[in-house]
């Protein structure tokens, strides 16, 4: 628990979903939300992702070697990643950022819930798409 001196800071889920899918049913996943369910295609810059408009979020597909099953990663946005860490840190939850690369200069780190769900947590100002 954050002592009285201590910022805490707000915390809300992001726009970003990722499935995280093996190689064997990555093709068909895809044909899913496009032929399928025919949701529109995100256009930009995706890191390698196939993204989809989801409602008001996004959804990023990806194609995962390793994995025997999908995975879903959840983004959740904050005003403080720095406080955030501490929060994450007394909470007892795993700092996970060996999963996948943020690259230099990004303002987030990953963590896993108790449930072992991935999170992404990152400021407002830089959420992805």
């Amino acid at each position: 628990m954050p002592s009285m001196t201590e910022t805490t800071p707000a915390f809300s889920g992001g726009r970003n979903i990722a499935l995280k899918v093996p190689p064997h049913r990555y093709e068909a996943t895809l044909a899913f939300y496009r032929d399928v369910l025919h949701l529109p295609a995100l256009a930009g810059p995706t890191g390698g992702a196939t993204g989809f408009v989801f409602g008001p979020c996004n959804l990023w597909v990806d194609n995962c070697p390793g994995l025997s099953q999908a995975e879903i990663w959840l983004e959740v946005v904050t005003s403080g990643v720095d406080e955030a860490a501490s929060v994450m840190a007394s909470a007892g939850l795993a700092r996970r950022d060996e999963i996948e690369d943020l690259g230099a200069g990004f303002d987030g780190f990953w963590i896993s819930s108790p449930a072992d769900t991935i999170h992404l947590v990152d400021s407002r100002e830089q959420t992805w798409a």
